[in-house]
């Protein structure tokens, strides 16, 4: 099986648990942390700062972004101007390793707009998970181990960020389901439910690449 599952989740919607599930169901290679790492060598990044940002969220990234985000005007003192041209460098080659996945042995991808990046690729199914609000918090205070006004906290923070992220610099919103093929309240169905619905689709996607 070679090709590309993209995996778009808001904060809640078990994504980390789907993801890694579903590659391992596949034989493909799970894709998250790898990312940033990857990227943080391409810039010259120290890697021990790039696991720390990636590990504890907001990521460093992700401060960027909503720093550019409250920007009203795209112009003023360089802190701005600097800090566009580092979250441009980031994209881009976010963007390169995205490719290269592709173009390569295949793998699930969480995260990083990959269904922007990737989307109309015939070897690529693009994946939305999401819930009502309330029930994500739930299931994020469930599964991580956190009472559920601190997931509440959590959630409205990246979701603002993740929302952000595909807005500023792809023009597109999450939530638009136009740019998936499976869309699924991983909410209100069992995580093994959701990694066997993924799973199929993507046998069924990537049926007639291998004949």
């Amino acid at each position: 099986m070679v090709g590309v599952v993209t995996i778009s989740a808001s904060y809640g919607a078990a994504g980390a648990y789907v993801g890694p599930a579903v590659a391992e169901h596949l034989g493909l290679e799970f894709f998250d942390r790898a990312i940033p790492l990857e990227v943080a060598r391409r810039l010259a990044i120290d890697d021990d700062v790039a696991v720390a940002a990636d590990e504890h969220p907001p990521r460093l990234v992700d401060r960027l972004l909503a720093a550019l985000a409250n920007v009203a005007v795209p112009i003023g003192p360089d802190p701005c101007r600097e800090m566009l041209g580092s979250r441009t460098s980031y994209c881009t080659s976010t963007e390169d390793v995205l490719r290269r996945i592709a173009d390569g042995p295949g793998g699930v991808v969480l995260g990083r707009a990959a269904m922007v990046v990737l989307g109309g690729r015939p070897d690529v199914l693009c994946v939305r998970l999401d819930g009502p609000a309330d029930a994500r918090a739930a299931q994020a205070a469930a599964l991580n181990g956190v009472d559920v006004e601190t997931a509440r906290a959590e959630q409205r923070q990246a979701d603002r960020v993740r929302e952000a992220y595909a807005h500023v610099f792809y023009g597109v919103s999450q939530s638009d389901r136009t740019l998936y093929h499976v869309s699924i309240d991983s909410t209100a169905l069992p995580v093994q439910a959701c990694v066997d619905m993924i799973v199929v689709a993507a046998r069924a996607r990537f049926a007639g690449l291998h004949g």
